[in-house]
């Protein structure tokens, strides 16, 4: 297994450029999944969110919304 870094939920805000309390109450078991994003060591209810799998889904999500919707002006419509 490779490493991973692990973080807080302070230090994953001050990376992704969110507050904690967003993290928290809007990210956390809709968009940041138990078992893939983050975890609880020890059964505690501490959070460590893996980094890694973070950026890649962050970065893959972002890729496929920059695609568009082609308008028949030959436009494209991001929303």
């Amino acid at each position: 297994m490779s490493e991973q870094t692990y973080l807080t939920t302070e230090e994953l805000a001050a990376r992704i450029k969110y507050d904690s309390r967003t993290i928290r109450d809007r990210l956390k078991d809709s968009v940041l999944l138990e078992g893939r994003h983050y975890f609880r060591p020890f059964g505690g209810r501490k959070t460590l969110y893996i980094w890694e799998h973070i950026q890649k889904d962050m970065l893959m999500y972002s890729n496929e919304s920059s695609v568009g919707i082609p308008l028949a002006n030959g436009g494209t419509i991001h929303g």
